[in-house]
């Protein structure tokens, strides 16, 4: 396992020039941004698990209208599926507002957490890369004991790997496949959070990742969304468990968000509509799940937050 040092760096203050140009607002790059995310989808396809940097257009991540507040300033958050998608949106937020992050991948996806790691550095934050499976526990333990050996302390933890694969009928779901689905996305939150636990004090908090899917099920996901089902359910479980320890567990559903998962998961033909089916018409973003994350890691902003599922699901309005 590997670990990558950030150092924080001084801005130079500059007079302004009155020829100079203003800066672009906010609201004016996103639109730009969004205009970008448009359908259709080229044609792709990969093996599992997939890389963001073969995804073409790139998912967005960089969330450069998003202004940290120091929310997180001196955490430590750990995030599996860190390397790529969400995972890699969330830890790019969570340095900018000020926490050292440790991220978890499978090993075929070095490439993508070198990428997670400059992103991390680059706020001036320490990185961790955490090569490992989730569905094996002492793969987890060991990321939570090297985490808290590496950047002192754990107050995060993101439960976010995915194992995802569409099938046109229950009868294509091979018991392996269903068996890898349960283990990678099910088993590997409780493995993670039975790990963490003995170093989370009161005022940490775990963010599970769930899905609409979890809400309304699937027709051809019939064991990812019956895990995502499973994670909303132990959330709300976990979160009344934890209570008394002051630990606060929340989740977060998103609906079809453009990730490695979505070309290695669909066929090259029906990946160009992904999302298409939404009122917004699209998929919606890494950089655009990300923070609602922060949002549930901040006791300045949900510390009266526990058991909860926030949907992010693009205008769809019966997921809850």
């Amino acid at each position: 396992m590997a670990a990558g040092t950030g150092k924080s760096g001084t801005k130079k203050k500059g007079k302004k020039s009155r020829g100079a140009s203003k800066p672009e607002k906010p609201d004016k790059s996103l639109k730009k941004r969004m205009k970008s995310y448009a359908q259709p989808l080229p044609r792709q396809h990969q093996k599992s698990p997939g890389l963001e940097s073969d995804v073409r257009p790139r998912p967005k991540f960089e969330a450069p209208a998003y202004r940290a507040a120091g929310k997180l300033e001196g955490k430590v958050a750990l995030i599996t599926g860190g390397d790529s998608g969400i995972g890699r949106a969330v830890a790019l937020l969570y340095a900018r507002e000020g926490a050292d992050v440790a991220i978890m991948y499978l090993p075929e996806e070095q490439s993508d957490a070198d990428e997670t790691r400059v992103a991390i550095e680059a706020e001036g934050r320490r990185a961790l890369l955490l090569p490992g499976d989730v569905t094996l526990s002492e793969t987890c333990r060991s990321a939570v004991e090297e985490t808290v050996s590496e950047l002192g302390k754990l107050d995060i933890l993101v439960n976010n790997a995915a194992f995802q694969m569409n099938q046109e009928s229950v009868e294509d779901v091979t018991e392996e496949q269903w068996d890898h689905t349960f283990k990678t996305n099910i088993y590997g939150y409780f493995y993670m959070v039975k790990a963490a636990l003995p170093h989370l004090k009161a005022g940490s908090c775990i963010i599970n990742t769930g899905s609409i899917t979890g809400f309304e099920g699937g027709k051809r996901l019939l064991d990812y969304a019956s895990t995502k089902g499973a994670i909303h359910a132990f959330t709300k479980s976990l979160a009344q468990n934890l209570i008394e320890k002051k630990i606060r567990v929340n989740c977060v559903a998103p609906g079809p968000v453009w990730t490695p998962l979505n070309p290695v998961a669909s066929t090259r033909k029906k990946i160009t509509k992904f999302g298409a089916d939404t009122p917004m018409g699209r998929p919606g973003q890494p950089e655009e799940m990300a923070p609602t994350y922060v949002f549930l890691a901040s006791n300045a902003d949900s510390s009266y937050m526990t058991g909860e599922i926030i949907a992010l699901l693009g205008g769809d309005v019966t997921g809850g």
